[in-house]
């Protein structure tokens, strides 16, 4: 007979931001070209391939080498950072991994972004719906 241990949730605590450097909070988050139009939520892969790109150059690694950390191709991590390609979550594991976060550091601050740009967007501060929601899920 075998033994079922039940999923359980986990919760990844973030840096405060009081540690990021004075740059990383002035910059914006998207760059002008892959900034969404007007009312218009920005792209996922977008998000998570500038925090990717973000992460890698305050740590001053180029592509090369966090390809190569991560085993995966460098012209294939450069499309995932520009939001070209829609990488797997493998991929995205293997990408953080190699730059030292988790997959839900990478995607914690990926939605971080998310909500902050959203509520930039819709100007209510928390989405069109009234949701007072203000976390991530994930499910397996």
């Amino acid at each position: 007979m075998t033994s079922h241990v039940p999923n359980e949730a986990r919760v990844i605590a973030l840096r405060p931001r009081a540690e990021r450097p004075p740059a990383r909070l002035a910059a914006s988050p998207l760059p002008p070209e892959r900034r969404p139009p007007a009312g218009r939520e920005p792209l996922w892969r977008d998000l998570v391939g500038d925090v990717l790109r973000r992460e890698r150059l305050e740590q001053e690694r180029t592509l090369k080498e966090v390809a190569e950390a991560a085993r995966i191709s460098m012209p294939y991590l450069s499309e995932v950072e520009r939001g070209r390609k829609e990488a797997s979550s493998e991929v995205l594991a293997a990408a953080a991994g190699a730059l030292g976060l988790g997959l839900g550091d990478l995607l914690a601050r990926a939605q971080g972004e998310l909500v902050r740009l959203a509520s930039r967007h819709t100007g209510a501060g928390r989405g069109t719906s009234g949701s007072r929601f203000d976390g991530m899920c994930l499910a397996a």
